[in-house]
């Protein structure tokens, strides 16, 4: 397939997506501007991101410090008002580069990364907007704080370490219905008065939508399979 058939079909998802989104959201009497869609450009190599950068879109996420700083430099120069989102786990060695280079970090899942990112955020100055990560099915693989630690773990960011959080976010297991872990995550965010929701990507989206969603982070369908 020729660069330009992939731009094409990146260009088409994207439309699509929002149109998924603006579909969604009619469904459940929401405005399609209460949702955020970040484009998620993971693996993909700066000329296969430009196409949707051309056609208006500017929130993206990656999920590596060092893959996001090799390439998202020259792109913000070359297109201004991009916001960038860490969506993938963090390190405690990568929190100043992360606190640096990201406006959004998704993954704030243990208190040795609530201290790092907030050391780093007294340092610099800098006020990224923090969602902590919840592992709604207790997947031993997978990072977030348990269900049932997340509020002790909330208060931990906010009174320990002073962080501002914004919201939660979660990955539900791949083999189970996503609306219970939707509805879980907007639960816990409800009660600590939180108003950031991260959940939903390219398969789960809608679902995600009508239980609250605030950010829904897509990557496949718009950019195709990795």
């Amino acid at each position: 397939m020729s660069p330009g058939s992939l731009a094409q079909d990146a260009v088409h998802g994207l439309g699509a997506v929002r149109d998924e989104i603006a579909a969604a959201c009619a469904d459940c009497g929401r405005a399609p501007a209460s949702v955020a869609l970040v484009a998620v450009s993971k693996t993909f190599p700066a000329p296969d991101i430009v196409p949707v950068l051309a056609a208006g879109h500017r929130v993206f996420g990656e999920n590596r410090v060092q893959e996001a700083r090799d390439k998202w430099p020259a792109l913000r120069d070359a297109f201004p008002g991009v916001e960038l989102h860490l969506i993938g786990p963090l390190q405690t060695n990568k929190a100043r580069e992360a606190v640096a280079l990201f406006d959004v970090i998704h993954t704030v899942d243990r208190p040795r990364i609530a201290a790092a990112v907030a050391e780093e955020i007294a340092r610099q100055g800098r006020s990224p907007r923090l969602f902590v990560q919840v592992n709604t099915g207790a997947e031993p693989q997978k990072a977030g704080v348990l269900p049932e630690a997340a509020d002790a773990f909330i208060a931990e960011c906010r009174e320990r370490h002073g962080l501002a959080l914004f919201g939660l976010m979660c990955i539900p297991p791949a083999a189970d219905v996503p609306d219970p872990h939707f509805a879980l995550l907007s639960a816990i965010a409800a009660r600590n008065d939180l108003a950031g929701l991260s959940m939903g990507m390219s398969a789960d989206f809608p679902a995600a939508i009508r239980q609250g969603a605030t950010h829904v982070r897509v990557g496949s369908a718009i950019f195709g399979h990795r």
